[in-house]
């Protein structure tokens, strides 16, 4: 089973762990914590380090879209 992260049509973060990349997805819509701590994970880890642009993002299983989301822009 592979999990993805895709923005744009292209994949940013791929992964056959059960459990790291719907974390990471939740993380970068702001479910797993919010304030400055959300803000700074956006600015300093997702758009910094991770690759990933303020809009759209969608979370795959298999190639099989399950949820998306939206990493707003701070």
């Amino acid at each position: 089973m592979t999990e993805e992260i895709r923005q744009n049509g292209s994949t940013v973060l791929a992964s056959c762990s059960e459990h790291a990349i719907p974390m990471i997805f939740n993380n970068l819509c702001g479910k797993n914590f919010s304030g400055k701590e959300y803000r700074d994970y956006i600015r300093y880890i997702a758009l910094g380090e991770m690759g990933f642009k303020p809009g759209r993002i969608e979370l795959y299983r298999d190639g099989e879209l399950l949820k998306s989301g939206y990493i707003p822009k701070f």
